[in-house]
């Protein structure tokens, strides 16, 4: 029985019924009032990390832009150009932690993004965007701003850095785009401020979905331009990362009073539709959906354990 990828075997009996012959609907009965075991679930995942905030330098300058919340996926594709990752088997009746992490906020500098958790599989916050020289590493690196510093270092398997700054050596200072999932911050130029690294697009819920864009580094006065922020959630200048996709928060913008934060985490869970989850103790926000054969949980906010029936 193929469900997405996730391949779940039903246990062949030992014993028989009063035909001689087990139907499907004969196992699945007694697996449901738990008479014949369940095989484990099988769960594909999509875990990403709360993004990094956006900097800004004193009260009127602007900063680099936050990095996006590191990514771990087994479907699709994953953050930093890292290899897919496997299913993870689990088992019927315990308990598994989960935990959505929180943006971090916009600031002198911007503060790192929270870690989001699902079992044995834990994701790195998403760097801050630097007020000078301090761009932050994470699960995607903040951009930099100051003369042409380097950004904020990305995470192996989960994101990319932050992008340099850049300096007409006189008069402009431009930042460096937060780093993305699935790509590199742009760096400053005399000309522009850096975009944000671009996220990265799943198809764990049966439809693409994409997260984890770095957000748009700034720059002083109106010359040189603003950046954007990456797809995914990044946030453009001044304005905060989307909620539930990890993205960098933006760099300060004179029209704002602050740079943006970094948007909230996510954690999506792929399972076969034979299986019920529930959320023993509460704390979790969340919801299920079917695709196919498989069903689809989305959880979107807390902290608290998840477990299968």
């Amino acid at each position: 029985m193929s469900n997405g990828g996730i391949i779940g075997v039903i246990n062949t009996p030992t014993t028989s019924v009063a035909s001689g012959v087990w139907t499907l609907n004969e196992v699945l009965l007694a697996q449901s009032q738990n008479i014949w075991p369940k095989d484990p679930p099988i769960v594909g995942y999509l875990v990403v990390a709360g993004g990094g905030g956006g900097g800004q330098f004193g009260a009127q300058n602007s900063g680099g832009g936050g990095g996006a919340g590191g990514l771990r996926s087994t479907v699709t594709a994953t953050g930093g150009g890292g290899t897919l990752e496997a299913a993870l088997t689990l088992a019927v009746g315990t308990n598994y932690t989960v935990t959505v992490g929180g943006g971090g906020a916009g600031g002198q500098p911007g503060t790192i993004g929270a870690s989001s958790v699902f079992s044995t599989v834990s994701t790195v916050g998403g760097g801050r965007g630097a007020s000078f020289s301090n761009a932050g590493v994470g699960g995607s690196g903040g951009g930099n701003f100051s003369g042409t510093d380097a950004g904020g270092a990305g995470t192996s398997g989960e994101g990319f850095a932050g992008g340099a700054s850049g300096s007409d050596g006189a008069t402009y200072t431009s930042g460096g785009g937060g780093g993305g999932a699935g790509a590199v911050g742009q760096s400053g130029l005399t000309t522009n401020a850096g975009n944000g690294g671009n996220g990265v697009s799943s198809l764990i819920t049966g439809t693409a979905v994409t997260k984890a864009g770095g957000g748009a580094g700034g720059a002083n006065g109106t010359v040189p331009l603003q950046g954007t922020g990456g797809s995914g959630g990044g946030g453009a200048t001044g304005v905060s990362g989307s909620a539930n996709t990890g993205g960098g928060g933006g760099a300060y913008l004179l029209s704002t009073t602050t740079s943006g934060s970094g948007g909230s985490g996510v954690v999506i869970l792929r399972y076969r539709d034979t299986f019920t989850i529930s959320n023993p103790g509460g704390g979790l926000t969340l919801s299920t959906a079917t695709d196919g054969t498989d069903k689809v949980t989305t959880v979107t906010a807390g902290t608290g354990n998840v477990s299968w029936s």
